[in-house]
């Protein structure tokens, strides 16, 4: 039985999402399959959805270790995971909050581009797309989300600068919404949530699949192209 890195718990019609693998919060395959499991026991027609880390971290991003193991397989298949999982979180058809209680590196980025709305922590914490730095080239199913929800004058500095915000500067760029202190997180992503659960269905849902449709069309298929190229 592997052991959980993702819960899931509900208040109300409140869904809540931790993630919390010990240490970094990586998207491992492991990881992107519990929160998976996770999201198919959140109701998809009512409520609200919150996404949180861990003390000090939101997600850390793609497991390294799996990276440097060089074992394509492997790689290609938590790649895989990752991307859908992000795919089906940006296309969630209720609001999703993400209390980001600290670091969100590459995909921890990512996944913040997803969310609805974006609540971050006061402190020395770092937001950031590092991959220029680390030589990986960005691919079509996450570049789309930074593209989508970074602001105008910052997309440069994010996606091709490599520039790791603070949690001030993450939310200048787009990034972040709100920033609270961290004592307050998990009261004011309960707060946005009950607001947004209050949102009409399905007028929610299309209006948000309206709003998306450019890049998630771009998001499918990339992921598409990269299955048949197996």
């Amino acid at each position: 039985m592997s052991e959980k890195i993702a819960t899931l718990k509900k208040d109300g019609n409140i869904s809540i999402i931790t993630l919390d693998d010990g240490k970094a919060n990586v998207f491992s395959a492991e990881m992107s399959s519990q929160v998976n499991d996770c999201l198919d026991e959140v109701p998809i027609e009512e409520g609200a959805l919150i996404i949180s880390g861990r003390q000090g971290i939101f997600s850390g991003g793609l497991d390294l270790k799996t990276i440097q193991s060089g074992d394509m397989e492997l790689i290609k298949d938590m790649s895989e995971k990752a991307f859908l999982l992000l795919a089906r979180l940006f296309s969630f058809p209720r609001p999703v909050i993400a209390a980001c209680s600290g670091h969100g590196i590459a995909l921890g980025t990512f996944l913040l581009c997803c969310c609805d709305y974006r609540i971050g922590v006061k402190g020395e914490y770092k937001i950031g797309a590092n991959e220029m730095i680390t030589n990986m080239v960005i691919p079509i199913p996450i570049l789309e989300l930074i593209k989508f929800r970074v602001s105008q004058a910052y997309k440069y500095r994010s996606i091709l600068g490599a520039e790791m915000f603070s949690m001030e500067g993450a939310q200048e760029a787009g990034i972040i919404d709100d920033i609270v202190d961290e004592d307050s997180l998990a009261d004011a992503a309960m707060e946005k949530a009950k607001y947004l659960s209050t949102m009409g269905h399905p007028s929610y849902s299309i209006t948000k699949e309206l709003l998306i449709a450019e890049p998630m069309k771009k998001i499918n298929d990339a992921i598409e192209e990269a299955q048949l190229g197996k």
